[in-house]
C-alpha cells in the first residue's frame, strides 16, 4: 500500500512507474469515479517525456501515444463505456497494444488484465489522508515494483 497525500505524490508514483514501463506492460487502474485513475495516467504518461495535454480517453476509448513524444509506444485506454469485454476486441486493441505498454483505466470493462505476466495492477481509493494505492504486480514486475 502506498500513501498518496497531495498530487506531487501522485506524480511521483506515476513517474517511478514510468521509469520501469517496458513495451507488452500493462497498469490496470482500478478505482471509483474521482480516485485519481486519469491523474495517475497523466503522471506515467509525462514520465514516459510527453509535454504535451493527456487528454481523457473517456470518449475516444483510445489515445495512443508515439516516440519521439514518448519514449516507447504506449496506449491510455478508458473502458468505462465498454458494455461487453468483446468491444475491446471490436475497437482493435489488440492492434494498438503490438509492441506497445497499455495504461487501462476500468480493466474490469475489457475483461481485465491482471492474468497477463506484466500486469501492474493499481487500485485507488479516497482516504481521509488522500488517496492510498494498493499495488499488486505480475511475475514481469519483479524487481521493479514502483515505490
Amino acid at each position: 500500500m502506498i500513501l498518496l497525500p497531495d498530487l506531487a505524490a501522485m506524480d511521483r508514483l506515476g513517474r517511478a512507474i514510468a521509469q520501469e514501463l517496458r513495451a507488452g506492460d500493462v497498469v490496470a487502474l482500478t478505482g471509483g469515479l474521482g480516485a485519481g485513475k486519469t491523474t495517475l495516467a497523466r503522471s506515467i504518461i509525462a514520465g514516459l517525456g510527453h509535454d504535451g495535454e493527456v487528454p481523457s480517453p473517456s470518449f475516444s476509448i483510445i489515445e495512443p501515444y508515439d516516440p519521439p513524444s514518448v519514449r516507447l509506444p504506449l496506449v491510455h485506454a478508458d473502458f468505462y463505456r465498454l458494455k461487453h469485454p468483446d468491444e475491446a476486441q471490436e475497437i482493435g486493441l489488440d492492434d494498438y497494444r503490438s509492441g506497445a505498454a497499455l495504461i487501462a483505466e476500468w480493466p474490469d470493462h475489457a475483461g481485465g488484465f491482471a492474468h497477463e505476466l506484466g500486469c501492474l495492477s493499481i487500485t485507488l481509493e479516497v482516504a481521509e489522508e488522500g488517496r492510498i494505492a494498493i499495488v499488486e504486480g505480475g511475475p514481469d514486475w519483479l524487481g521493479r515494483m514502483p515505490r
